[in-house]
């Protein structure tokens, strides 16, 4: 009960997000409630599609879809009367990577799949959303660009969350550690502009230029 009010939570976040998203883009109401469906269950049902699970969570469980719709409606009520803060956006990204992705990767355990493809299902339950999100808004994806890490605190959250479960941890500590492990290298990562590395390629000019 627990995770599951959890994840309606995490849906709540990126609902929350993609609403934000869609305003700042000045979308009319029905884009904007088309983005936060989409942020907020686009990765859980690319994820189920690569899993051959059906039918989809959210079809399964339209409670979902009530979810996104209130919180979309919040979202859009509160930004009405008060500008919201810079940080609104990122923070609820941070917070929706967080428990999309230890859920993401709970489903894929469930499967019994090696520890590598539940890495891969997490991370993609986590941040596929986001990246349709920013597709939908006209932007480079943020997993995509030269900036804080993203996708990569993702990989780490359900890297910790498996090995602790591998050191005889219970299920329910790990599953909280690893999405603190998420938000909170998330959250570094935007405070103090933790990046990778750059792989850049020089050309070599030809003798004609």
């Amino acid at each position: 009960m627990v995770f599951y009010l959890l994840s309606m939570f995490g849906v709540a976040v990126f609902a929350a997000s993609g609403a934000l998203a869609a305003g700042r883009k000045n979308f009319d109401l029905f884009g904007v409630i088309v983005i936060a469906i989409v942020t907020a269950v686009g990765g859980g049902t690319l994820r189920d599609l690569l899993l051959d699970r059906y039918p989809i969570f959210w079809v399964r469980d339209p409670a979902h879809l009530t979810v996104i719709l209130v919180a979309a409606a919040c979202t859009l009520a509160y930004v009405r009367f008060r500008k919201p803060p810079l940080a609104a956006l990122a923070v609820a990204d941070a917070l929706g990577l967080a428990l999309f992705t230890i859920s993401g990767a709970q489903v894929a355990e469930q499967k019994e799949l090696p520890a590598l493809t539940v890495v891969v299902m997490g991370t993609i339950t986590g941040s596929a959303g986001g990246v349709l999100r920013d597709v939908l808004s006209g932007e480079v994806p943020l997993l995509l660009r030269q900036t804080d890490l993203y996708a990569t605190a993702a990989i780490v959250g359900v890297a910790a969350y498996l090995v602790l479960q591998t050191l005889g941890f219970g299920h329910e500590p790990a599953s909280f550690v690893g999405m603190g492990v998420v938000a909170g290298l998330r959250f570094a990562a935007i405070r103090w502009k933790l990046r990778l590395p750059v792989f850049r390629v020089s050309e070599e000019k030809s003798k004609s230029e």
